[in-house]
């Protein structure tokens, strides 16, 4: 099993996509940015989303060359967070023997946070 957390300033994180716009389109998926209802998603759920993509690379133990679209946070179909791993996530995931992950998404007071399990 391994663990990775990590918190985001949600203005900081908003400020940055605001000043480079290309760059949610780099870290996030459609499905990502945007609600099912097809509204953007708000800042502090953009900022969560960011945190888990960085604590599913520690829990990996952040080896090169993943891909931010590799690792989706999409809703479950009750609309709870869930983590959908692919290509170079899920090859990192299968040579470390994780075949299962369990996701946290919290913001609160201006951070935004994520914890993520890989379990064996």
């Amino acid at each position: 099993m391994a663990v990775g957390i990590d918190v985001v300033l949600v203005d900081r994180f908003a400020r940055v996509l605001a000043r480079t716009p290309l760059l949610a389109d780099r870290l996030f998926t459609e499905a990502e940015r945007y609600t099912r209802a097809g509204n953007p998603r708000a800042p502090e759920s953009m900022a969560a989303r960011f945190a888990a993509k960085e604590a599913v690379a520690k829990a990996l133990g952040a080896p090169a060359g993943l891909s931010w679209h590799d690792c989706e946070i999409v809703p479950d179909p009750d609309g709870r967070p869930w983590l959908a791993v692919s290509g170079t996530v899920a090859a990192a995931a299968a040579e470390r023997g994780i075949n299962r992950w369990h996701l946290s998404l919290s913001h609160d007071g201006g951070i935004a946070s994520a914890m993520v399990v890989a379990e064996r």
